[in-house]
């Protein structure tokens, strides 16, 4: 009998002062804590804060795919 990969998503906005890639990868560090199986990403939405005419900080909202674990 084949396996089938069955998949979850969750979604998750990282931020950073530094860049968006930096939010991206402070969201994926941040889930690995608690979530096994992870294999992609996609980004949904960008946003930023703006302090003083400047750039404050990013947001990115992406959803994170995994494998659900068969028993």
């Amino acid at each position: 009998m084949s396996k089938h990969r069955i998949y979850k998503k969750i979604e998750m906005v990282g931020s950073s002062k530094i860049s968006i890639e930096d939010a991206i990868s402070n969201a994926i560090t941040e889930c690995d804590k608690t979530i096994k199986n992870m294999d992609w990403f996609e980004v949904v939405d960008t946003r930023g804060h703006i302090v003083d005419g400047k750039v404050g900080h990013f947001q990115v909202t992406i959803k994170i795919g995994f494998r659900i674990e068969h028993s």
